[in-house]
């Protein structure tokens, strides 16, 4: 009877608003009008207003705030639309504030405020809804279209309790409809509620939340399938949890034992024999522990497997057991290689101190030459000789650090650097292990892999190398490192000097020959299918094809012009031909068409004309020889270098060229012959990169020869000049000399600070052949240069110095 009574009291009082109110801020809250809603007041202002407000008629405006961090609100804070509502109850909290309950009646626009304090008031007008034909089929079918969005919600949203599906269904007015959807919708913003406050239009009520239900319903359905399919995964792990834990009580009691146990324990017994350092046992048996407690189905179950197969695999402890015999190892080198003496009694060497002290540390040699002597090849006869396993990587174009150090087993795919995989195929802890081109390595934004190899390289730390897959230290001190590379230059200086460094410089036409013979000819036979009285060659042939297919410091292409021949000579075996075959030079002519180079006919045809003198060059390849062209036409005081040479080149043009000048005199030219003349200096094979100083002493004799029109002597030079008239030495002797050979120049003018050079790189009976002079200064290099004396005594000047 009370409640009764209350509620006619209250209608009474809606059906005859004020025109002024009292304004009630909230905020985070909007009242729609038929919502009851709870509202904790706390502002002094708001908590006078409601005392005040309590014994009158009870009615007031609730304004929501634009900025909810505002503690004092005025009329620029608060939206223009609110709601008149009435105060059904009023309970004071434990903290001193208010807790009311209030209930929406109308809309309302705020006109004028009339007061500010203690608490505001202002002049309203009632917002009343517009007028809709709602038995139209189109706002019929939002409505529907509304209110069956909004059960659906009320079905997937947790927070929705059933029985508002029952209410909204029995609401009749399409605007009460949309108000009570608006105060109940959870995740709608205050923005979005007080928009659908101002819209005094139903049909755009309802258009208006038919789009926000409709998102919100995307998001609970999305939410619903990604929680059913999370159930759906967790359901199934559980089961086959439980089922597993049933097989394995079920297996115990019949004394059985899984597969996962029996790997768990192979495992163990691996780990026991594997012969692990102290600190790799226990790393191993920590990743074991891990794995016994895991499901095989975990993602982590087969990371640590692999793992663990790598640790258990790698030779920890695993040596070559044959003892070093000195004998055959020469014997085996022998076999396989020509010459390279050096080299073998470096190896002889390591052997003997292996002997000596089994525990010593191996070297790290690098093997330097031009492709084609055998650096690579050597690596395999040096495992032969001293019975050892042989494993090889080529680092040409290797970018990425993680090759040598590995992945870190983070990575997905992750495996340990090459160093420790081929460690794992060699299958011992004492290898020759060959890292091929080495000063081909490239870097980039992966890391330097030349500086990841400088604790592999270097005794001092690689006792200790520690991969980043494994994690753990491994031994490689007992590795026989070999290194190869064709230059030194891109080698990095700190990596160079970890590096016991051995060249192996060209083949002379001699030891092509033999190579040919013993080695070469025997394999390009066997490849081609034919037996040894099917096809010889002579020393002659071979002399041919050296001298004339080939131009190189090794013997790659030798052997390639061999296997030619052998090859056509199976096809006319095959064809029904005679099947032996005596191989001489007209032979090679008839079978690989004229020959390709006459470089001897080439130098005595250059130097008949006065102004070209024969240099000699360096290349990564072996040595060449390199003509150097000067021209004189009218002109004035103007230098041209051509032929792509490089700076170092051009500057020794021009210390050549201010020698000349200086020396104008005793060379019988004017004094200032250069003011009306013009100097062309050229390079032949323009097409290939030079640079160097080794050239300057060929400058100033072809700038001599065509200055005093005279012819130079078939005689080659080398050597870096100086403005004083000095000549430094220079490297690369032994492939300079080698190049000078194969063109049948028998005189050579060399720095005599490189005499000590010659003595030790080049064979004795190959300097019987050759006439070598050394040289110190300029004059003495233009004494021997040409068939008559060019130089003449000044007076006031020193004279002359004869050449050694």
């Amino acid at each position: 009877m009370k409640r009764d009574f209350e509620d006619e009291d209250i209608q009474q009082k809606v059906q005859t608003i004020p025109e002024q109110l009292p304004i009630l801020p909230v905020r985070d809250a909007v009242i729609f009008p038929n919502a009851v809603i709870p509202l904790t007041v706390g502002r002094e202002s708001s908590v006078k207003l409601i005392n005040d407000v309590q014994q009158g008629d009870g009615m007031l405006v609730v304004l929501t705030q634009r900025d909810k961090r505002v503690d004092s609100p005025g009329p620029p804070d608060l939206y223009d639309i609110g709601t008149v509502s009435m105060v059904h109850r009023v309970m004071k909290t434990p903290e001193g504030n208010l807790f009311v309950i209030i209930m929406g009646v109308s809309r309302a626009r705020m006109q004028e405020f009339l007061q500010y304090e203690p608490y505001l008031r202002a002049k309203i007008a009632v917002v009343a809804d517009e007028k809709e034909d709602e038995n139209s089929v189109d706002f019929q079918a939002l409505r529907r279209t509304v209110l069956s969005q909004f059960e659906r919600i009320i079905k997937l949203s947790p927070q929705l309790p059933d029985d508002l599906q029952t209410i909204v269904i029995n609401i009749e007015d399409a605007g009460r409809l949309a108000d009570y959807i608006a105060t109940n919708l959870p995740n709608l913003s205050i923005v979005s509620k007080q928009f659908v406050l101002e819209q005094a239009s139903v049909r755009k009520r309802l258009e208006y939340l038919n789009t926000e239900l409709a998102k919100e319903l995307e998001v609970l359905e999305l939410r619903s399938k990604i929680q059913s399919q999370v159930q759906e995964e967790v359901g199934k792990s559980q089961r086959e949890y439980f089922l597993r834990e049933q097989l394995r009580a079920i297996q115990r009691e019949l004394g059985e034992s899984d597969d996962t146990q029996r790997e768990i324990e192979e495992l163990r017994k691996k780990i026991e024999a594997a012969g692990l350092t102290e600190e790799a046992k226990k790393e191993a048996e920590r990743e074991l522990g891990r794995l016994a407690r895991m499901s095989p189905a975990a993602a982590e179950y087969t990371v640590t497997r692999t793992y663990l197969d790598w640790l258990v695999t790698l030779p920890w402890n695993v040596l070559t057991t044959e003892k070093v015999d000195i004998i055959k190892a020469r014997e085996v080198l022998d076999r396989d290689h020509y010459d390279l003496e050096k080299i073998k009694e470096r190896i002889l060497e390591f052997l003997a101190v292996l002997e000596l002290k089994p525990q010593g540390k191996a070297p790290i040699l690098c093997f330097v030459g031009p492709p084609g002597v055998g650096k690579t090849s050597l690596g395999r006869s040096i495992a032969d000789a001293i019975g050892r396993k042989f494993v090889r990587i080529s680092l040409g174009g290797m970018r990425d650090e993680a090759e040598i150090r590995g992945h870190r087993r983070t990575y997905i795919g992750a495996l340990p650097g090459q160093i420790i995989q081929s460690i794992r195929r060699a299958g011992s802890r004492d290898p020759v292990f060959m890292l091929d081109e080495i000063d081909k390595l490239g870097a980039d934004f992966r890391g330097d892999p030349a500086s990841a190899l400088l604790e592999v390289l270097d005794p001092e730390q690689n006792f200790s190398f520690r991969d980043h897959y494994l994690d753990v230290a491994f031994d490689l001190s007992r590795v026989f490192f070999i290194t190869t590379a064709n230059v030194l230059d891109t080698i990095p200086s700190a990596l160079r000097d970890r590096m016991e460094i051995i060249e192996l410089p060209g083949y002379i036409e001699e030891e092509k020959v033999q190579i040919a013979r013993n080695y070469l000819v025997p394999r390009g036979r066997e490849n081609s299918g034919l037996q040894p009285d099917q096809i010889d060659f002579e020393d002659a042939a071979l002399q041919h094809i050296v001298r004339h297919y080939t131009r190189e410091a090794g013997v790659r292409n030798l052997e390639r012009q061999i296997t030619n021949i052998c090859r056509k000579h199976a096809r006319r075996t095959l064809e029904g031909k005679d099947p032996r075959l005596v191989v001489k030079p007209a032979v090679v002519e008839e079978l690989l068409g004229s020959p390709k180079y006459h470089l001897e006919d080439e130098v005595e045809d250059r130097v008949k004309r006065p102004g070209v003198a024969i240099g000699l060059a360096w290349t990564p390849v072996g040595g060449d020889v390199l003509f150097v062209e000067a021209n004189i036409s009218k002109g004035g005081r103007h230098l041209t270098v051509t032929g792509q040479v490089g700076d170092v080149m051009q500057e020794s043009t021009k210390a050549a060229l201010t020698w000349v000048r200086s020396y104008a005199i005793e060379l019988g030219l004017d004094s200032d012959f250069y003011k009306e003349t013009d100097v062309h200096i050229h390079v032949p094979a323009g097409s290939i990169p030079k640079d160097g100083p080794s050239a300057g002493v060929t400058m100033v004799t072809a700038l001599v020869s065509a200055l005093t029109n005279v012819p130079v002597r078939k005689v080659a030079m080398t050597g870096e000049i100086t403005l004083s008239g000095h000549v430094l030495p220079i490297g690369g002797i032994k492939e300079k000399v080698l190049a000078a050979r194969r063109a049948k120049i028998q005189e050579l003018i060399l720095p005599a600070q490189n005499e000590k050079n010659v003595r030790e790189d080049i064979q004795p009976e190959l300097l019987q052949e050759m006439k070598i002079r050394y040289v110190n200064t300029i004059e003495d290099v233009l004494e021997l240069a040409f068939p008559k004396r060019v130089l003449r005594a000044v007076p006031g000047k020193e004279p002359v110095q004869q050449a050694i």
